[in-house]
């Protein structure tokens, strides 16, 4: 078989269905970021990859590189299913926001081994998450990751001062085009944000994603802090993500 063949860690994103019994698969590897890869028989009954390769498993996979676009997994070791993900709907819901987001923002095949390593541990403290009261698309611990992963992208919202003129009171709007908050004076045509939503992006920046539920968000301060993060992708990505519209 000509190609080459290696072995990477991975996390499935997203899986359609190819033809009667194969899988498309978008995975976001270690190694080399962002991958298409058929899985091939996956759909059959006997499949020796069967549940393995569920959207948001943590895997070890064999990878076979030939001349197609889509690489052949040729084998996978499960490293974490997070089933206690896919069993519940507000989990769920909250993990494949972050898995579109991670489809959108890196969707080359370039190794980023911060984003990987967030994404992993992002899982991690998923399988553990209490469901909250308001929508997924606004609990802390979806806003955190999305937020580290704009950073990562160089796309990270300056909130401490006016983007604008430097200013470091009067605070009152999210301008994209500005890349951060600006002040009364330079908001024209900004999205209008309150000091809850400041203080509630600022404490999501600040801690790491374990302690995302200690930012002090709180409801008007979730809703800002998505705006800003959906205006975000709009004008640096030219995308919004569709998990955050339902």
């Amino acid at each position: 078989m000509a190609g080459r063949s290696y072995t990477t860690e991975a996390v499935v994103l997203r899986s359609f269905r190819l033809g009667e019994a194969d899988r498309v698969l978008h995975i976001y590897t270690l190694d080399r970021g962002r991958v298409g890869a058929v899985a091939k028989g996956i759909r059959k009954t006997k499949s020796r990859f069967g549940a393995r390769l569920e959207p948001l498993s943590h895997v070890e996979l064999q990878l076979h590189q030939g001349s197609s676009d889509l690489q052949t997994v040729t084998g996978v070791s499960l490293l974490r299913s997070h089933h206690a993900v896919r069993e519940q709907s507000y989990r769920l819901n909250v993990g494949l926001v972050a898995a579109e987001a991670m489809l959108r923002l890196f969707p080359e095949q370039e190794a980023n081994d911060r984003a990987f390593h967030a994404l992993a541990r992002f899982l991690d403290l998923l399988d553990e998450l209490e469901p909250g009261a308001g929508r997924p698309q606004a609990d802390p611990l979806a806003l955190s990751f999305q937020l580290k992963l704009l950073w990562l992208s160089g796309y990270l919202p300056h909130v401490t001062s006016c983007a604008d003129c430097g200013a470091e009171t009067g605070l009152a709007g999210y301008s994209p085009r500005a890349g951060g908050a600006v002040c009364e004076n330079c908001a024209n045509g900004a999205l209008p944000l309150t000091r809850e939503g400041l203080l509630g992006i600022e404490g999501l920046l600040r801690r790491p994603l374990a302690e995302a539920h200690e930012a002090g968000l709180t409801e008007r301060g979730a809703r800002e802090a998505l705006g800003v993060i959906t205006a975000s992708y709009e004008y640096h990505g030219g995308f919004r993500l569709r998990t955050l519209a339902s």
